[in-house]
């Protein structure tokens, strides 16, 4: 982080974190001082299908004394509309100089080379390109959204795949008739027929409680481009030479029942599932569980097809900040709102977890602690309550919220009630509008599940 750029420490600090500083503060300390001077830059992401979408800002001039600043203020800010709405081209709007400095830092062999790849290659099967231009010359936006689900009516079915099981259910009219939950383990199989079969498995095993099968839906982890899965840990296992097989697999199953069917990212589907529940838009829906998960329905009520990949979008922009091992970046809510902030802040509480269990043992043995009342179990939720809550501003300076629904496996045990107080402290105190406006939710697991069995299976139009 540039030593000129203005860090902001919180009015609520985490308990076991005096290191933090909010990425949402240190923003609206920049935006408030070129507010009176500043010049406009535009950006621009393009991603699948040419659709663009746009976010505007204002930066110091050119001749100014701070105009270094505005290198790593907007660069953090591109770094966060990546991984909120990604995209494998991006057009810098204006100072020539700020172009080239987010040309370098993400070109192949930069800072960012991870999200080169990944928003290239990986995600978009095509190369990443940084363009430079006049803030006029960055295209017009193209992000209407699409009114997927909300679809009861007919015989359909719904599927979740988690990393550890899936879950399959029939639904008749927007009822659930049927419900089937199956372990499994998706992400050491190299062999795309294990998906596949798995799969298939639930879905006619569903489709024989159903007198016919109008539409099925779907919601999985991981980046979905047009029901294609295009990167997902359920696939991690595959090589690199099977992955066409991946890449088609919801389609084949699609043929083979012959109706409609869409998949789609967890995350929306869990905030589709909040909207339906609330009967309203603007909803935001983060899930804290093995990563950061997201999801958004918008004042329409539509899901715009963006990545809502929060686990990289940085939350904090200290020196000091937690490095996410994947991307190798600093402040990433991955590593904040997740089990593995658990396990980063287990041991300054002194619980020492064995690196021999599985990280499902591991945060058992924390929430254990935290249902018992153990105070360091209780700081270590705290902590996370706060970074909610500062992330939760953060996000609606992205997105315009009314309802924030929070979800994963990191809410039981008690741990739900904990961030959602110490998250509403944070929105009260410092960001008193926004507590005002927007409303935390806390689906108990039945309503969740049956909820996102409906939601899921109402993606289709039939």
């Amino acid at each position: 982080m540039n030593k000129d750029f203005q860090l902001v420490r919180p009015v609520i600090e985490p308990p076991l974190d005096p290191h933090f500083r909010p990425a949402v503060l240190a923003n609206r300390h920049f935006k408030s001082q070129v507010k009176s001077l500043g010049i406009p830059l535009v950006i621009g992401l393009e991603r699948e299908d040419n659709k663009i979408s746009k976010f505007e800002m204002l930066i110091y001039p050119e001749d100014h004394p701070r105009a270094n600043v505005n290198l790593i203020y907007v660069e953090r800010i591109i770094k966060f509309l990546l991984w909120q709405r990604g995209g494998h081209k991006i057009y810098i709007g204006g100072q020539d100089s700020v172009g080239e400095y987010v040309r370098k830092v993400y070109s192949s062999s930069g800072q960012q080379s991870f999200d080169n790849l990944f928003m290239g290659e990986q995600v978009y099967q095509q190369p990443f390109e940084v363009v430079n231009c006049k803030p006029s010359e960055v295209p017009e936006e193209n992000e209407l959204g699409e009114p997927i689900g909300g679809q009861l009516n007919g015989h359909r079915i719904g599927f979740d795949l988690g990393a550890s099981d899936r879950k399959t259910s029939a639904v008749i009219d927007g009822k659930v008739i049927f419900t089937e939950e199956n372990v499994w383990d998706p992400s050491t199989q190299s062999d795309p027929n294990y998906h596949y079969s798995e799969i298939m498995a639930g879905l006619k095993k569903a489709a024989k409680k159903l007198n016919r099968v109008d539409a099925i839906g779907g919601s999985s982890a991981g980046i979905y481009i047009n029901n294609r899965p295009m990167i997902a840990s359920l696939f991690r296992g595959v090589s690199e030479e099977k992955l066409d097989q991946v890449h088609n697999l919801f389609i084949n199953i699609q043929k083979e029942f012959g109706v409609p069917l869409v998949v789609i990212n967890d995350g929306d589907v869990a905030a589709l599932a909040g909207s339906m529940s609330l009967n309203d838009t603007e909803v935001l829906g983060i899930a804290l569980g093995s990563s950061e998960a997201g999801g958004y329905v918008d004042r329409n009520g539509h899901i715009l097809g963006w990545l809502n990949e929060f686990s990289f979008a940085p939350i904090d922009y200290s020196p000091n900040a937690s490095i996410d091992e994947w991307s190798g970046d600093r402040g990433c809510g991955a590593t904040y709102l997740s089990q593995q902030c658990v396990f980063r802040l287990a041991p300054l509480v002194d619980i020492n977890l064995e690196d021999q269990i599985n990280n499902a043992e591991k945060l058992s043995i924390v929430q254990k602690k935290l249902q018992a009342g153990h105070e360091g179990a209780i700081q270590i939720w705290e902590t996370m309550g706060c970074y909610l809550g500062y992330a939760i501003a953060h996000y609606a300076d992205f997105y315009p919220i009314r309802h924030v629904v929070i979800l994963g496996r990191c809410t039981s045990y008690g741990g739900g009630p904990v961030l959602i107080k110490q998250a509403n402290r944070v929105l009260e105190q410092e960001f008193p509008s926004l507590f005002e406006k927007i409303n935390l939710h806390l689906p108990d697991e039945k309503s969740r599940r049956v909820g996102q069995a409906i939601a899921a299976a109402s993606l289709p139009n039939i």
